[in-house]
């Protein structure tokens, strides 16, 4: 009679299913960081211009703060009613009870966050949250009907969020990443084994630790 018990033995048991080579080596090894260097420059960029040309606008952040970001819910909301119109209405009525009574401060809001976002982009600064930010930017502007380039830009966001531990190695990241570590891992500055004395890990999320 046939027993299973090979079956459960520790040498039998699946612990991971590997990746494929190619998406192990281009999502967490650093030698192909440049791909990503290239992908966050294009993306940090277009929202570093996008959001210059809303801060120098007097309609978005100047003395008629608020004007362009109504004007724009106020098309949509002749649109909607249109059977044609590709805004889904859940997001109407967001745009309509929550944006547009704060209109003044989601302007504002907007303009600099997107500033903001393409900056740290650029920098490679927390590129993991940036690319989060940037792709709930770019969501939210094709859910408004907003077509342009945020279609690649969301596709480009997602992609440096999947490659989060190598996407800002040629970056600030390099040094930020193991240093600070991350929510469900502290980096080596919050590990103190004795007083007054820090020790950098091996491995922290794919980084290795500073040169010293």
């Amino acid at each position: 009679m046939q027993t299973t018990d090979h079956l459960n033995s520790p040498s039998k048991q699946v612990e991971a299913l590997p990746g494929p080579q190619v998406l192990e080596a281009l999502f967490h090894n650093v030698t192909w960081s440049w791909v990503w260097l290239i992908l966050r420059l294009w993306l940090g960029v277009e929202w570093v211009l996008a959001g210059l040309s809303k801060i120098g606008n007097p309609a978005w952040t100047g003395s008629e703060s608020g004007a362009a970001l109504i004007g724009f819910i106020h098309g949509l909301l002749d649109q909607s009613s249109d059977s044609t119109s590709t805004v889904q209405s859940w997001y109407t009525r967001f745009l309509e009870g929550t944006i547009l009574p704060n209109a003044v401060l989601w302007s504002n809001l907007i303009a600099w966050a997107e500033l903001l976002i393409g900056v740290i982009l650029v920098l490679g600064f927390f590129t993991w949250i940036a690319s989060f930010l940037s792709g709930v930017m770019s969501l939210n502007y094709l859910l408004a009907g907003v077509i342009g380039l945020d279609p690649y830009m969301l596709v480009v966001a997602i992609l440096l969020l999947l490659a989060w531990r190598t996407a800002g190695w040629l970056g600030l990241d390099r040094w930020m990443m193991p240093a600070v570590g991350m929510p469900w891992k502290p980096g080596y500055l919050f590990e103190r084994s004795d007083p007054g004395e820090v020790e950098a890990p091996e491995d922290l999320n794919g980084f290795p630790p500073p040169a010293r």
